[in-house]
């Protein structure tokens, strides 16, 4: 009975230290500061030199500061935020956490199973004892993360991953691709070239072309056989839908001496009104498909980073 009573106490309390362990934080960019211990421009610079690393070899680093782990100890916590983040490519799982509780005073480098090779564990309390806590102990934060940078990127630099942009298994081929130029492309050059094939070929062979050229398109921007096909369906029924008249030409509006009005617009295509038309270019700006790199405007988890608690804690 007395054994029982033990288990059913110990129980409660793991439950409660479960329900008051530290949550996990929203995965908003490379160098989450919770303590405040950064300014904005060390911040961005930490965070760029991260970026511009996974930009050349594909690797995601992040860099997490928190107040305290406790209850947890730091390992466990960064083992937790780094499954949970699942940082890294999927297919490849190449990702470091380095996670520093200011509090506690400790320091963690969580290492996923992919990078153990390049970051052992013995490697990883180097970098700790070299680089970062003696520049923690005098205060310089900034440069004990920096140096940390440097070395685990050196590390894996030698390492044999896939180059980023490389096909992966179950990465999608539409990473990047810009849904809002897709929606210009099918309001604006679909109409346009359906209406001019339509004058000359007619109808139906222009709603096939405009959809052929459609899919055609797609393929070479996405390399997907289902958005290609997507695309030229797409094309074609908004062909059939929304232009029932192509092809039909309107007679030309006349003078009062029944002579034909000369004007810049084209009666009954695309363009409503006067002159030519010379600004318009698909995706404004030089637009066309983004290429959505890792710093196009925010960062998010690759999918794929496996920690299996490879990887080594300090203290300052």
């Amino acid at each position: 009975m007395r054994t029982l009573l033990a288990l059913v106490c110990w129980l409660f309390a793991a439950l409660a230290n479960a329900q008051n362990v530290l949550p996990v934080p929203d995965l908003t960019a490379r160098v989450i500061d919770q303590t405040g211990t950064l300014d904005a421009i060390q911040r961005k610079a930490l965070d760029d030199r991260l970026a511009d690393f996974e930009r050349i070899k594909g690797t995601q680093m992040v860099f997490l500061l928190v107040p305290t782990t406790q209850p947890e100890d730091i390992a466990s916590y960064a083992n937790r935020v780094g499954n949970a983040w699942k940082i890294g490519r999927k297919g490849v799982g190449d990702s470091v956490l380095l996670v520093v509780a200011k509090d506690d005073r400790k320091v963690r480098i969580e290492v996923a199973k992919t990078l153990e090779g390049a970051i052992p564990d013995l490697a990883a309390r180097q970098i700790i004892d070299e680089a970062i806590t003696p520049r923690f102990r005098a205060g310089d934060f900034i440069g004990g993360l920096s140096v940390a940078a440097d070395m685990l990127q050196a590390r894996v630099q030698g390492e044999a991953l896939p180059p980023p942009g490389a096909s992966r298994p179950g990465q999608s081929v539409l990473k990047g691709f810009d849904w809002s130029d897709l929606a210009i492309f099918l309001f604006i050059g679909v109409p346009v070239a359906a209406s001019i094939l339509s004058v000359f070929l007619g109808r139906k062979l222009a709603t096939l072309l405009t959809g052929g050229g459609a899919g055609l398109l797609a393929m070479a921007v996405t390399s997907s056989l289902l958005v290609a096909g997507a695309a030229a369906v797409a094309s074609m029924v908004w062909v059939l839908v929304t232009s029932p008249s192509l092809g039909r030409q309107q007679a030309p509006a006349r003078g009062r001496r029944g002579n034909p009005v000369r004007s810049g617009t084209w009666r009954g295509g695309p363009w409503a009104s006067g002159g030519s038309s010379s600004g318009s270019s698909w995706g404004g700006g030089g637009g066309g498909w983004s290429s959505g790199g890792s710093d196009g405007g925010g960062f998010s988890s690759g999918g794929g980073g496996d920690f299996g608690g490879g990887g080594a804690s300090g203290d300052w």
